[in-house]
């Protein structure tokens, strides 16, 4: 895992620093993923606030709006930003926006989803969740069945990575793809993934449905609401992947309904982004980077939770507390699973 040794700066979004103060703006793509307005954001401002009281942070929220985004960059660079940390809503096109910024002799940091032409990137191993995702898979089926495939925005480069890191698993193991290709949510949207997967079961029997590649919670979700829609019962659902530790997706693996998710860190991940913004906008040194695609980058490793592992590496790291997973409906499941 590549660290940054990294100093920081910021304060609230709605904080106006003096005539010295530091602008950094951070434009997230979506609230659809609880992780951005729950986790990320907070967590990054925070972060700003405590290292740097005369930095002024500026947040934006794209709600998966390609068009609305650009728009919010022009805004940041108006607002006197010298340093962008952008999570793109598509990855491949934002390369004008980065122009954008570089001609405003603004610094931008790819944040999770990958940019060509950013200054710097930070993100997770992208290729290594798919793998991870797919290998819990092939271990819960027994290396034999049909699955179904759902994978992220097509716009989203991390998605590509997922989803080639998972078909290098899934395509050399013994399961079956049920269809003729697998699905590309256009938006991650849980409902997108319900309708998919509801109609899939229009042509095939719940019973062929022996497992499903969801690249990330939200989908496991709408995956889960669909074979329930079909009359599954929930001992009988068969194992579904998952991604980014959703406190919903942590309930559903105690009870057995979802087979696992992968962690992210967004402690380290935020962390790291607020550090690295506030010492480029008071021209400290960054750090140790790593190379990736030629941008200098800070990459950090996945983490795989089961019901096995939720207390070490859910409740223990301070993600939720045991009293956020084991509500009343939950609370035997949690017992059984040592969640304490």
């Amino acid at each position: 895992m590549a660290t940054a040794g990294l100093a920081a700066c910021t304060s609230p979004n709605s904080a106006e620093g003096g005539g010295d103060a530091k602008t950094i703006a951070l434009l997230l793509p979506e609230s659809k993923t609880t992780r951005y307005e729950s986790f990320d954001r907070p967590i990054f401002e925070k972060t700003v606030k405590k290292q740097c009281p005369d930095c002024t942070v500026k947040y934006y929220n794209a709600d998966q709006d390609e068009a609305k985004q650009a728009q919010q960059m022009e805004t940041a660079i108006s607002a006197g930003a010298k340093v962008i940390v952008l999570d793109p809503v598509n990855g491949p096109g934002a390369g004008g926006m980065v122009s954008s910024a570089h001609e405003a002799g603004a610094k931008v940091v790819a944040y999770d989803r990958f940019i060509k032409s950013a200054d710097y990137y930070m993100s997770f191993d992208n290729e290594t969740v798919g793998k991870l995702q797919a290998t819990e898979l092939v271990k819960a089926m027994g290396d034999k069945g049909g699955y179904l495939q759902l994978n992220g925005a097509p716009s989203d480069p991390n998605a590509a990575q997922f989803k080639k890191g998972a078909e290098s698993v899934l395509k050399k193991s013994g399961l079956k793809l049920l269809t003729t290709t697998s699905y590309d949510n256009p938006d991650w949207s849980p409902n997108n993934a319900q309708k998919y997967v509801t109609d899939q079961l229009s042509k095939f029997s719940p019973a062929d449905v022996q497992g499903v590649y969801a690249a990330n919670d939200g989908q496991a979700g709408g995956v889960i609401a669909a074979l329930k829609g079909a009359g599954v019962a929930a001992d009988a659902l068969p194992p579904v992947t998952g991604q980014d530790a959703e406190l919903a997706a942590i309930q559903r693996i105690v009870a057995g309904e979802q087979e696992m998710t992968v962690f992210k860190s967004y402690f380290i991940e935020a962390a790291e982004a607020g550090k690295l913004a506030v010492n480029l906008a008071t021209g400290k040194d960054v750090g140790k980077t790593t190379d990736f695609e030629g941008v200098k980058s800070f990459i950090f490793k996945p983490v795989v939770v089961t019901q096995d592992n939720v207390q070490d590496t859910i409740v223990d790291s301070g993600l939720y507390s045991a009293d956020d997973i084991c509500t009343k409906a939950y609370a035997a499941a949690c017992e059984k699973a040592g969640v304490s």
